[in-house]
This record gives structure tokens, C-alpha cells and sequence, in this order.
């Protein structure tokens, strides 16, 4: 066993000045079957060292009810195995794109902005979770014989808060619950992101994508001694939907992680792989310079151009890495691992199978709900999902325009069962007026929920109303369609009809679950695209690959290998605009 401690100028390992190289690698962006290559692929860059974030939703969907809630354990046993170390960032806000920055939609929905504070109510719901949670932590820690050797209090905090005291109870909590290696706060290098997020007595670490030498001077004047770490150095970026595919130059990233190294500093290379937000958990952001501006989706691959892409494989940047990293490594560096193996021959299908999406609500669906005011996702219960919302205009009464305020994110609305407009502005009215009696359906997609800055918590659904000329209308029947309810036993029961016709000839007859059968041989990662589809989800085997959106960049999704089986896979397709056709997995 060994000891891990913050020094005055270094982090000691056993009383001897050490220096991190890191990588981020997020366990749940990854295929379990697939974290042994993967953290290869990190050894083999010359990185040391993984780090990873807990995203509290994932595990605690429901208050009490958890999933898969030891997978970090077996994570960290993975990297031990590895012979790497481990930085854990256990929240419990993460940020890291993911939906609602990690936090359980049930907590913020009745919260909102009083979470990430001191606030009685958040309090013992981060307590609960993370006697839960920290276990796996503490008896891996480095002092037990484990690989983790630095734990982080809350994430980027000083980007959006100010309550100390949360952070210093946020510290105390970790330490109660057995935390014994040094504790850390990751934040910009700017004033006043490093005054509202660092912790006395907590190394305070910086994140940034250049200018190491600027950033740990500003580093400095906050903390005058200890270690100097890039917690998140940003080799590259995340996409939104509808946006150009971001990508930096290989050379000028590498310029950059030489200059962190050569300030004599620690490092983690956010992502060093970054994965998939597999199952529709992919957040979203708030455009413009203080980020309250449109809502802007983040697409279902985490490439983040990192050094290591989607699939596994050495990119251009990972060569450059892997030559700056060699020079700081105590030995020569491993052998690049092969490639994972990719489907072996390209298989072609039809969605011939299809459901519509009032019939896939009926199976599938929660049970109606009825409110004065429509109900948010959060109060329906509904974190990945849409919801119906149906509201009747009295009449009789002369066509005025019918408008949503408060909107989160999409409504594809439907006047007496014709599509009449889709609404995607947080106020917006349909461009032809509705006259009345009519029956109004509203079916709400969340798009992802906001990981970052002042609008983290906001709720999703119909956050303020739906008008017909200046009247609220009220009555509302709301019903949900969590992505969770898609499990084989559920579908099965799924009324499916075969697609014929011109229905056939056109791919679809309007959104629905499209079902088919591809025989596979040879089994491997793949990427699946939908020629003929608009937006939508896809499963394979019962398991959700996300989100796809002919709005780009992205053009396919990633299929693990394991996911595929030899002979029949079954594919799901849960297309929202209409139109689906074929299915491809080259």
C-alpha cells in the first residue's frame, strides 16, 4: 500500500515527488465489455492515470431505486488491473454534457435553483446518495492497495456559484464518508471562478484548452503553493445538433499539452477518449456569452475529437500526444493495442415493421395525468422522453393563433389529428389560426436537459402555457414516453403492421416505432445510419445506441461490438418526424 499527498510544490507518491498524466474516460460512455482496450489505449499514449465522473442520474433514477450503481467499483477495478491510478469526480453536479450536469431530474425538478447550495432539502439528497456511492471509492483508494489517488468537491463551481459553505460541506461530507486522499476543485483560470469555487484547504486545480503559462499565473495568485494540475485540458470540443463537426489541429493541441508539461505541471486530458452518451443522455447548452441564450442540443457522440475516437482507434492527435508523453514517461511505453474488431461484412434491412405513435403511447405510455395547467416532464415523472400534451379549444369561436409559452424544447403539434406545425422557440404560435371546438395535441420531445451555466435545473416540457388568442387554455390530459419503457418484453407487445403500400414505397406513414431484423455475420463495432429518417432513437438488442437527427454533423452512431450478436439483431427505430426506410450497419 501507498500513501498519495499534495506537497508543497508537488503531489508525493510515498514521500516522492510525482507528476500525474492523466486521461478522461468516462465508464459510462463506454461499453463495459470495451474499458480494458480502451485503458490500453491510454497506457499506450503514455498516460498514467484515468479520470472519470459519477453521474448521479444515471445511477439514482428514482429516489431510493438505484441502477447499476456499482459499476464505478468495477470501473476502478478495471483501471487497477490496468496498473494505472484514478481521479474520481463524484459530483455531484459533473457538468461533462451529460443530461442536467449528473443531477436526478426528480431532485431539480421540485428544487430548481436551490440545488448546488446549502439547502436543506438538496443536502440530504446528496447525503443519501453519496453513503451510497463512496464506499466503492474509499476501499479503492491508494492507501487501501487501490488506484485512486484524488477525489474532486463538486465541479467547476465557481462558474456558477458562490455558497462556500456548500463547498466546505460538500469536503466535510467527503471526509466523513471515509475519503482519506487529497480532495481537489477543478475551475477556470479567472478570478472569479477560482474565488467562488476554491475551498481552504482543498488544491485548487484550472481548466483550459491553451495558454498554461497565463492560467497557472492566475492560478497562483489564489494558491501560492502546492501542485500545479490542468484538471481539464481540452484537446478538442463536443458538437450540438444542427452546428459544424468541431475539430482542432493535432500539432497545435500538441503544442499545447507540451507547454502544460513544460511549466513542470500535472495534467488531464479531457477527453483522452471520449465515447457515446449512449441511451439518450446527451444534456444541452444555453447559447450565447452568459448562456441563457436558445437551447442547443449536444449530439449523441462524445468523439470530442479526442485523441482516441469514438470507436477506439489511434487518431492523428494521438501520435502527437503519444510523442510529448513519451518524453515525461518513467519507461518506454506499451504497445499500441489492436484495433477492437469491426462487423465483418456490410448488412443492409428494411423497416417493414411499424407502429404508430399514439398505439406505442397506449403499450408503452405512463398513465394519463390530468391538470388544470400542463405538467412539467418533472412533475409527469419523465427524464429521457416526450410527452403528450392534449387540450380542447372550446367552441364555437372564430380562428385565432394558438401559442405555447414557456416551451421546452419541441412540440410536433396536431389540430383534430392533422399536423398543423412544429414549435422549437421557448414562445411560439402555429402559423395558421385555429378555429374552435378543435382537439389539440402537443407532443413535447426534451432535447436534452441543460448541463451548465445559470439555466442548469430549468424543467422540461410546457413551462408556462398554451394560449388561444390571449386566453390560456386549461384541461390538459398529459401522458409520458420514457425511453426506459423500451425493453423487450414491452415491445413485444408493441401492435406492429407491415408497411405496405405507398406507405412502404415512402419509408413510413408518419412517426411511429419502426421494427426489423438484420442478420449479422461476424459481429463487431459498427456505425448504423437511417437514409430515410428525420429524428429519432434507436436500439439494437434492446440497447439504446441515442439520439439520431438528420440536422448533422453527425451522420451515423456507434455500435459497440458487443452489443451485436451472431444471426438475427433486432433494431428498434422510434422515429418522431415520419419517414424511416432502410437500416445500415457498415
Amino acid at each position: 500500500m501507498s500513501t498519495f499527498a499534495v506537497g508543497d510544490e508537488d503531489f508525493l507518491l510515498d514521500g516522492r515527488p510525482v507528476r500525474l498524466l492523466s486521461g478522461a474516460l468516462h465508464y459510462f460512455r463506454v461499453h463495459e465489455g470495451q474499458w480494458e482496450h480502451r485503458l490500453g489505449m491510454l497506457r499506450a499514449m503514455g498516460l498514467d492515470c484515468v479520470e472519470t465522473y459519477v453521474p448521479w442520474n444515471l445511477h439514482e433514477p428514482e429516489p431510493g431505486r438505484y441502477a447499476d450503481a456499482d459499476a464505478l467499483g468495477r470501473f476502478l477495478d478495471a483501471v487497477g488491473r490496468a496498473g494505472m491510478r484514478a481521479i474520481v469526480r463524484p459530483g455531484p453536479y459533473i457538468c461533462a454534457e451529460w443530461e442536467n450536469g449528473g443531477l436526478p431530474h426528480w431532485l431539480t425538478g421540485p428544487l430548481g435553483r436551490r440545488v448546488r447550495t446549502l439547502d436543506p432539502e438538496f443536502l440530504a439528497a446528496v447525503d443519501g446518495w453519496f453513503r451510497r456511492l463512496l464506499p466503492q471509492v474509499v476501499e479503492r483508494q491508494i492507501d487501501r492497495g487501490g488506484p485512486v489517488v484524488l477525489v474532486q468537491v463538486e465541479n467547476e463551481y465557481g462558474s456558477y456559484g458562490s455558497d462556500l459553505g456548500y463547498l466546505l460541506w460538500l469536503a466535510e461530507l467527503l471526509r466523513a464518508c471515509g475519503v482519506s486522499v487529497p480532495l481537489f476543485t477543478s475551475d477556470g483560470p479567472e478570478d472569479h471562478m477560482l474565488t467562488g469555487g476554491s475551498v481552504p484547504g482543498v488544491l485548487a486545480t484550472a481548466n483550459f484548452g491553451s495558454g498554461a503559462r497565463e492560467g497557472f499565473a492566475t492560478l497562483r495568485r489564489h494558491q501560492p503553493s502546492g501542485p500545479l494540475m490542468c484538471m481539464e485540458f481540452w484537446c478538442g470540443w463536443f458538437d450540438h445538433w444542427g452546428t459544424e463537426h468541431a475539430v482542432r489541429d493535432a500539432a497545435d493541441a500538441a503544442a499545447a499539452l507540451r507547454e502544460i508539461l513544460e511549466c513542470g505541471a500535472s495534467v488531464n486530458v479531457y477527453m483522452a477518449h471520449g465515447g457515446t452518451n449512449f441511451g439518450g443522455w446527451a444534456g444541452a447548452n444555453r447559447a450565447g456569452e452568459l448562456h441563457d441564450g436558445p437551447l442547443r442540443a449536444t449530439v449523441t457522440s462524445y468523439d470530442y475529437d479526442a485523441p482516441v475516437d469514438e470507436a477506439g482507434r489511434p487518431t492523428e492527435k494521438f501520435w502527437r500526444f503519444r510523442e510529448v508523453l513519451a518524453e515525461y514517461a518513467a519507461g518506454p511505453l506499451p504497445e499500441v493495442p489492436a484495433p477492437p474488431a469491426r462487423l465483418a461484412a456490410p448488412v443492409r434491412g428494411v423497416l417493414g415493421e411499424r407502429a404508430p405513435l399514439d398505439e406505442v403511447l397506449e403499450v408503452l405510455g405512463d398513465e394519463e395525468t390530468r391538470a388544470p395547467v400542463p405538467p412539467s416532464f418533472e412533475e409527469l415523472g419523465v427524464d429521457r422522453g416526450l410527452v403528450r400534451y392534449r387540450v380542447e379549444v372550446p367552441g364555437p369561436r372564430q380562428p385565432y393563433a394558438l401559442g405555447v409559452t414557456g416551451l421546452r424544447d419541441r412540440a410536433t403539434v396536431y389540430v383534430d389529428g392533422v399536423l398543423a406545425g412544429v414549435l422549437d422557440a421557448e414562445d411560439a404560435a402555429l402559423a395558421e389560426p385555429v378555429a374552435g371546438p378543435a382537439v389539440v395535441d402537443l407532443w413535447v420531445e426534451a432535447l436534452g436537459r441543460v448541463n451548465y451555466g445559470p439555466r442548469l435545473a430549468e424543467p422540461k416540457g410546457i413551462a408556462g402555457g398554451v394560449r388561444h388568442e390571449r386566453q390560456y387554455l386549461h384541461g390538459f390530459r398529459a401522458r409520458g414516453l420514457r425511453l426506459d419503457a423500451f425493453e423487450a418484453a414491452a415491445v413485444a407487445k408493441v401492435p406492429f403492421r407491415e408497411v405496405t403500400g405507398e406507405a412502404a414505397a415512402a419509408g413510413s406513414d408518419g412517426p411511429g416505432l419502426h421494427r426489423a431484423v438484420l442478420e449479422v455475420t461476424g459481429p463487431g463495432d459498427a456505425a448504423l445510419s437511417l437514409p430515410g429518417a428525420t429524428r429519432g432513437f434507436v436500439w439494437v438488442n434492446g440497447f439504446c445506441l441515442g439520439r439520431y437527427w438528420n440536422a448533422g454533423p453527425q451522420e451515423s452512431l456507434f455500435v459497440p461490438g458487443p452489443v451485436l450478436r451472431e444471426g438475427a439483431n433486432e433494431v428498434w427505430v422510434l422515429e418522431l418526424a415520419g419517414g424511416a426506410g432502410d437500416v445500415r450497419l457498415d
